[in-house]
C-alpha cells in the first residue's frame, strides 16, 4: 500500500448525495480513495472547498496527487487499484469489455494520478474551477490504465441508480462459494443485506448479532426437551444466514478489515464446536447413560459424555492443523482457503522457495451416469458447515439427535485424521526445506 499519496475526491456533482448500496456517492468515492492508500482526502463539495485547494496541497503535500470523480459515478476500488501502483502519470480509462454506457473505450473514466509540477498543474486548474475532464485531456504524458471490472457506473438519473446498485451488487458473491452457498444461501441473505444496507450497523455489529443468536441456539440445544432442540437448531441456522450479511456489506460499504474476517471466523468455528457440545448434553439427558444398554454394551461411563469430549479434541485438532495452514502457509483467514497438499517449486529470489497448492486428480465424471455425476459433483459439499445446519435441523425435527450428534462427532475425526495426516506431511516438507538452507516465501 503506497503511503506517497494525497486524495481529492471531487464530490460537488449533481448526484453526489445520491445514495446507491448503502452510500451516497461522496462517501463512496471517499472509501475507494482510503482504500487506494491516500494518507490524506480532501473531499470538495463546491467553491469553498476548490478556494483552499492550494493551501491544502502546500500544507502537507506527498509525491502523488490522486484525483477521483465522485459527483455524478458511482465508483469502486478497481476503478483506482491500478492508478495507486503506478510509478507515474497515469490516467483511468474505460475498457473494450464490458462495454461503458456513458464513455467510449479507452476514453478517460473519471481518475487520474499525477506527480510533480504535474499534480502542482492539477490542483491549480481544478482551484480555478476547471473540471477533471478538461484537465485529464492535458495530461500528454500519462499512461492509460483501463480500469478492472465494477469499478464505475453514471449516476444521472433513477435508471442509472438502479443500475449502478445491480453492478455493485454483483460482488457480494465470492470465488470460495460453494453451489449451496450460491443457491441456498445467497438468495435469503441478500435481500437481509439490502436491509442493513439502508441501516448504520456495520459489518462487525452484524457478527456479534449472529455471535448473540447462536449463543441463544446453543443454550436451548443443550436441553432435555427436543421441542427446545429444534428451536435451537432452527436459530443456529437463521444465524448462519444472518453471518452471510457481515461479508456483504463490508463488500458493498468498503468496511473489510482483518478484525472482522477473523471475527467472523471465531464465531463460525466457536459456534460449529459449541452445537456439538450442547448436543451431546442434549443426548445425556435425554437418552441417558444407558442407550447402549439395549444393544448389549453396558459401559461404565456415559458414553454421552465420553463422545463429548473426544469430538472436542478432535474438533480442536482439526481447527489448529486447518488454521495453522491457512495462516503459517497460505495467509489466509478463510477456512475455504485450505490446501490439503503442497508441492515445493524455485522463488523469485535466489535460495528461495514457494509452497504452491498441488494439482488434484480430478474424478472424471463425463463418462458417468446421470445419478453417479450428481453424487460426486455434489459430494464434497455434504462436509461443508452450511449444509450440515440444514442436515442438523432435519435430524432435530425427525427426534434423531442422537444420529445428528454421532454424525458430528464421527465427521470430526475423519477430519482430524485427514488435517492431521496433511499437517504432518506439511511439517515434515518444512523441515526438509530449512534443512537444506532456503528460506519460504508464502504460496501464490
Amino acid at each position: 500500500m503506497p503511503h506517497d499519496l494525497d486524495a481529492i475526491v471531487l464530490a460537488d456533482g449533481p448526484s453526489a448525495d445520491v445514495r446507491v448500496a448503502g452510500l451516497t456517492l461522496r462517501e463512496r468515492g471517499t472509501r475507494v480513495a482510503g482504500r487506494a492508500g491516500a494518507s490524506r482526502i480532501l473531499i470538495v463539495d463546491g467553491a469553498a472547498d476548490r478556494a483552499r485547494l492550494a493551501a491544502w496541497w502546500a500544507e502537507g503535500a506527498k509525491a502523488r496527487l490522486l484525483v477521483i470523480r465522485a459527483g455524478d459515478q458511482v465508483v469502486h476500488t478497481p476503478l483506482v487499484a491500478s492508478l495507486a501502483t503506478t510509478s507515474g502519470d497515469a490516467i483511468a480509462v474505460a475498457p473494450e469489455q464490458p462495454a461503458a454506457t456513458d464513455v467510449a473505450p479507452g476514453a478517460y473514466a473519471g481518475a487520474f494520478v499525477v506527480g510533480g509540477a504535474t499534480a502542482t498543474r492539477a490542483i491549480d486548474a481544478l482551484a480555478a474551477g476547471d473540471s477533471d475532464v478538461a484537465f485529464a485531456a492535458t495530461i500528454t504524458n500519462a499512461s492509460p490504465v483501463a480500469h478492472g471490472p465494477i469499478a464505475r457506473h453514471p449516476v444521472r438519473d433513477r435508471g442509472e441508480q438502479r443500475a449502478a446498485a445491480r453492478l455493485l451488487y454483483r460482488i457480494v458473491h465470492k470465488p470460495q462459494d460453494n453451489a449451496i452457498t450460491r443457491y441456498l444461501y445467497r438468495p435469503v441473505s441478500f435481500p437481509l443485506t439490502k436491509l442493513f444496507l439502508q441501516t448504520p450497523i456495520t459489518p462487525n455489529q452484524i457478527s456479534y448479532l449472529v455471535g448473540v443468536m447462536v449463543a441463544i441456539g446453543i443454550w436451548l440445544t443443550a436441553h432435555q426437551s427436543m421441542s427446545y432442540v429444534i428451536a435451537g437448531t432452527f436459530l443456529c441456522l437463521a444465524a448462519s444466514y444472518v453471518d452471510c450479511c457481515d461479508g456483504e456489506v463490508a463488500r458493498l460499504k468498503l468496511l473489510s478489515s482483518k478484525l472482522g474476517a477473523w471475527l467472523d471466523t471465531v464465531i463460525d468455528e466457536l459456534s460449529t464446536v459449541a452445537y456439538m457440545a450442547a448436543l451431546g448434553w442434549h443426548c445425556h439427558l435425554y437418552f441417558g447413560p444407558g442407550y447402549f444398554s439395549s444393544w448389549g454394551l453396558p459401559l461404565g461411563h456415559d458414553p454421552w459424555l465420553i463422545a463429548t469430549w473426544v469430538g472436542l479434541f478432535v474438533y480442536g485438532l482439526s481447527i489448529y492443523c486447518i488454521y495453522y495452514n491457512i495462516i503459517v502457509v497460505v495467509g489466509s483467514a478463510n477456512s475455504q482457503d485450505y490446501v490439503g497438499r503442497f508441492e515445493v517449486v524455485p522463488g523469485d529470489e535466489p535460495n528461495t522457495v514457494r509452497l504452491r497448492p498441488a494439482a488434484s486428480k480430478a474424478i472424471d465424471t463425463a463418462s458417468m451416469s446421470p445419478p453417479l455425476r450428481f453424487f460426486f459433483t455434489y459430494l464434497p459439499y455434504i462436509v461443508r458447515r452450511d449444509f450440515i445446519s440444514w442436515v442438523a435441523l432435519a435430524f432435530a425435527v425427525l427426534h434423531w439427535t442422537d444420529v445428528s450428534f454421532f454424525t458430528q462427532v464421527g465427521g470430526g475425526v475423519g477430519t482430524a485424521v485427514i488435517v492431521s495426516m496433511d499437517h504432518v506431511r506439511l511439517l515434515r516438507q518444512r523441515r526438509a526445506i530449512a534443512r537444506a538452507g532456503q528460506v519460504i516465501r508464502r504460496a501464490s
